[in-house]
């Protein structure tokens, strides 16, 4: 019994740990350098950033939805006191490029958003994520299918200029996510 019982817990780790393998970061730590497509379905390389700017990178669980829709259009209407404390907002879920541009043109978002339809930069950032799925919604009277291949927890990690974890917050409130940020860049 003991050994059909460790086999079974085995195989139920097995089944969860590509969603929760992965270094978690903390503060202090290095952040890892990272590259995936854009919105605009382009490779986005996080060396391009980091170095020069700080880089607010927020995970959130999937386009179009209710707090992820409140959480972007707060970074969105941030968009100028975040530049004024040098720093460039890049949103990252599992939707797919095409999804992530739909997202953006329906409420008008000024940032770049990433895919993650693997998990990949999720894993590399420690943040959990579990199954994809799709949703519906309608962009400019169409109706659209928003595909994603993983839902990730809703994270935000702000990334120094000299490349170091200087915030996270993996308890994050999607309509308050943006002042919380400004709050730690101002600090630095």
């Amino acid at each position: 019994m003991k050994r059909v019982l460790a086999y079974f817990t085995l195989i139920s780790l097995s089944a969860i740990s590509p969603m929760l393998a992965g270094k978690v970061l903390n503060v202090g730590d290095k952040a890892p350098a990272f590259s995936t497509l854009d919105d605009q379905g382009k490779q986005w390389q996080s060396g391009d950033v980091v170095g020069s700017k700080h880089l607010v990178v927020y995970f959130y669980p999937a386009a179009m939805t209710g707090g992820c829709t409140k959480q972007a259009c707060a970074f969105r209407d941030d968009k100028s006191k975040l530049t004024k404390l040098d720093a460039v907002v890049v949103g990252v879920s599992g939707d797919n490029p095409e999804g992530l541009a739909h997202f953006k043109k329906a409420e008008n978002l000024n940032f770049t958003l990433l895919s993650d339809e693997k998990g990949d930069l999720a894993q590399k950032f420690g943040v959990p994520f579990g199954k994809g799925g799709a949703i519906e919604r309608e962009v400019d009277g169409k109706k659209v299918t928003l595909s994603r291949g993983v839902t990730s927890k809703r994270w935000t990690f702000v990334i120094s200029k000299d490349g170091k974890v200087v915030y996270k917050n993996d308890k994050v409130n999607a309509a308050k996510d943006s002042a919380a940020v400004r709050l730690v860049l101002a600090q630095l």
